[in-house]
């Protein structure tokens, strides 16, 4: 590991408010809220449940972990002190492989968006995979670029990114609010509408509902860039916890209130709440703005996310798993550029592959499903490694869960049972795909080929590093 101090990066770029605003660009996307709402007015009790089963165990797990070892790497630090090299190393690269897909994703979800920024013919690209595509691809190359610069200076665009955020799902309730008392809402939230639907295509929304409250653990691996980090880490995640879980619960009713759920799609869905609404209600031009403003949060996410995954290449660098060249910071900006640049140019080819076969959004749901399956599998390492560590004294400074070691491995039993849950829901694809087969082969295939790329990668790893420690063998 870097020294913390070492004059090549620089450090400390982060303080609590950057924090919290890093927590909110990382742990709400808008997407989600849309795509939660097609549940109707049962979404408002999955999110309640998803928040207890998964978001309140994560969020506690990643405080007390987090200040038990707050250094550079999060989760691949505490499952590599917890199991072990080979399960830390496997937590770290499926965690990275995790974003190869989620990039593409969410450029997706912005460029659908980002069609309500023109005129109304704008919306004839809303099924033309070439504007999906190169929009994709010349977005990563914008967030690459600025991440290239620093966090000095990149984490201006994540802080934007959070308010990019929350101002259109206040733009969103102010709306729907005007809507509601001159016209009604359009969801009925009744007892019987809001109780959860176990019909197949619901419970499938529900892993990407538990999926949407990820994200508690992304500062944690900057945290070697954090001031304080062992204390303002737990205190800037319990801070951005309280604008997450309220953001997605109140943009959701408001979309119901907006909308009914039958006139929604996962890509456009927020868009189409905003623009309809605003339309019934006389705010011309509103939607534009709307659409702008989650354009700029949706870009100030995959920059944040993107700053958080390259520190893994370069965290494996410096223990010898991956070549040194990984390691290597730039000499101007003190950044992991190599990584940042290997991390983009496997993106590129996700955005590719992607497409293969199959439409826009039968694209962006393959892509969400293997997103989910491979981002879930570091939290199964995360939980064990919460109970797993108890047996290791707390030191000072370290901020326990409430209590003690039979509350942490109550909420690391239950955190774990949702996650392996929720994987085993996300190799099922959507009912109404036309490809379904093809879809379930893509995101089992390339899933099982992260995995073994990883094993491989691991494996060459140790080898190289042994035969580079070892003596110089002389013939006599």
């Amino acid at each position: 590991m870097a020294e913390a101090g070492s004059p090549t990066r620089p450090r400390r770029a982060m303080g609590f408010r950057d924090l919290v605003l890093f927590y909110i660009v990382t742990g709400i996307s808008l997407r989600w809220i849309a795509t939660a709402a097609t549940l109707g007015a049962s979404a408002v009790v999955v999110w309640l449940i998803a928040w207890c089963a998964f978001y309140l165990p994560l969020a506690f797990s990643v405080m007390e972990l987090s200040s038990r070892y707050p250094q550079e790497g999060g989760l691949y630090v505490w499952s590599k002190h917890a199991f072990g090299e080979f399960p830390g190393f496997i937590t770290g690269w499926t965690y990275w492989a995790s974003n190869l897909p989620y990039y593409p994703a969410i450029l997706y979800f912005t460029a659908g968006n980002a069609l309500y920024i023109g005129p109304a013919h704008w919306q004839s690209l809303a099924n033309n995979r070439t504007y999906f595509l190169l929009f994709a691809l010349c977005g990563l190359a914008l967030a690459t670029f600025l991440n290239l610069i620093g966090l000095s200076v990149g984490k201006w665009l994540h802080n934007l990114g959070a308010i990019g955020t929350w101002l259109p799902i206040a733009i969103l309730i102010g709306i729907a609010f005007i809507a509601w008392h001159r016209f009604g809402s359009a969801t009925h939230f009744f007892t019987a509408t809001m109780i959860p639907r176990t019909h197949f295509r619901d419970i499938l929304f529900w892993a990407t509902i538990v999926f949407a409250l990820g994200g508690s653990e992304s500062a944690s691996f900057l945290g070697g860039e954090v001031h304080n980090a062992r204390k303002n880490l737990p205190r800037g995640l319990l801070a951005g916890g309280v604008f997450v879980t309220v953001g997605y619960i109140a943009g959701t009713i408001a979309v119901l209130v907006s909308l009914p759920a039958s006139q929604m799609n996962g890509l456009e869905g927020i868009m189409q709440a905003i623009t309809r609404s605003a339309d019934r209600i006389g705010l011309v031009g509103i939607g534009a703005t709307a659409a702008l403003l989650i354009t700029v949060s949706n870009l100030g996410a995959l920059g944040a996310w993107l700053a958080v995954s390259a520190r893994l290449p370069f965290v494996a660098g410096l223990d010898r798993y991956l070549p040194a060249v990984f390691a290597r910071i730039h000499p101007k900006w003190g950044t992991p550029y190599v990584a940042l640049l290997v991390q983009a140019a496997m993106g590129a080819v996700f955005i590719v592959l992607g497409q293969a076969g199959t439409s826009v959004y039968g694209a962006y749901e393959v892509l969400v499903s293997m997103g989910i399956i491979s981002y879930f599998i570091p939290y199964l390492f995360v939980f064990g490694a919460l109970i797993r560590l108890q047996r290791e004294p707390a030191g000072p400074g370290v901020i326990r869960i409430p209590g003690g070691k039979p509350a942490a491995t109550a909420l690391g039993v239950l955190g774990f049972t949702t996650t392996l849950i929720t994987i085993g829901f996300s190799v099922l694809p959507a009912p109404d795909d036309p490809h379904q087969l093809l879809a379930v082969v893509k995101i089992v295939g390339l899933t099982a080929l992260l995995l073994a790329l990883g094993v491989v990668t691991f494996v060459w790893g140790k080898s190289r590093a042994a035969r580079e420690a070892a003596p110089p063998d002389f013939e006599t």
